[in-house]
């Protein structure tokens, strides 16, 4: 019995090129109540060195809240050091020197009382850094630090945080564990677990991911996206793909200067500076 065959093609067809991941599209109506309503975080011409050595200048943006604004930069540009001043993280240095204008909503940072405003505005650093207890202890941490001390208060916080941070399902057995017993990405929803359970306002995310596998980034990822919706978030980044997966706004910073800010999908695709363009299209960097 005889089949008919197709004849082979004499030149199979190329490969589609890969696809980089474009920025997702904001929805015009979030976009305008994000304009209308007041910002969480402002910076007015701001400026830090370190001695002698000027890492930000003249530094001005406005940080929508609910929003997430990732800060990108080649190495060295002062993004680390721009999102350590929101809670004056480099007091810590000595000879640091500010000048210009930093708030929080209505709050001053240079002048803020310095534990009040750490409640205000938590970190999460790029490598997981739990402290050397148990998975319950390093959620209520802080808030022991705090001076709350009423058990079931503290359970409820804990298992609140823990959900927030998409963790309690796979820890809720185990919280007497020593933290240091979880993988890496489990350690660093952990970390954002503690940060969450003190109930800041902003969270400041320096290279979360880094130090991560993709499985782990991509749960980080999806947690960021979850959590803007009750928390302003900027997020430091050496990964441009990542700021467009999970930004709204995207901050480009060159040797301490603010060179552009805009939405997300307009400065990854049609930026307004040079610079920009050459950075993103990796001519330098």
């Amino acid at each position: 019995m005889l089949t008919d065959t197709p004849a082979a093609d004499p030149m199979p067809p190329r490969p589609a090129p890969p696809q980089t991941p474009r920025p997702a599209v904001a929805d015009p109506g979030t976009v305008a109540a994000r304009a209308a309503a007041p910002p969480m975080l402002v910076v007015n011409d701001f400026s830090l060195s370190y001695g002698a050595h000027p890492a930000l200048k003249g530094v001005t943006l406005e940080v929508p809240a609910h929003s997430v604004t990732a800060i990108i930069g080649p190495s060295g540009c002062g993004k680390s050091t721009l999102l350590r001043a929101f809670n004056r993280m480099n007091d810590l240095i000595p000879g640091v020197r500010t000048e210009g204008e930093i708030r929080v909503a209505d709050l001053d940072v240079r002048t803020a009382d310095v534990v009040d405003l750490r409640r205000r505005v938590g970190m999460v650093f790029q490598r997981p850094n739990p402290f050397p207890k148990s998975i319950y202890e390093n959620v209520v941490f802080g808030l022991r630090m705090l001076g709350l001390k009423d058990r079931a208060e503290l359970e409820a916080r804990a298992e609140a945080s823990l959900r927030h941070a998409a963790l309690w399902d796979e820890v809720r057995d185990r919280l007497g564990r020593s933290a240091l017993q979880l993988s890496g990405g489990q350690q660093q929803r952990l970390c954002i677990a503690r940060c969450l359970a003190v109930e800041p306002e902003v969270i400041l995310m320096d290279e979360p991911a880094s130090a991560l596998d993709p499985t782990a980034t991509a749960r980080i990822e999806e947690l960021v996206l979850d959590l803007k919706t009750s928390y302003t978030i900027v997020v430091v980044t050496h990964n441009m793909q990542q700021a467009a997966r999970i930004s709204d706004r995207t901050a480009f910073l060159l040797n301490g200067e603010l060179i552009e800010y805009d939405e997300t999908g307009r400065l990854f695709t049609s930026p307004g500076e040079k610079l920009t363009e050459d950075y993103i299209t990796g001519r330098f960097g």
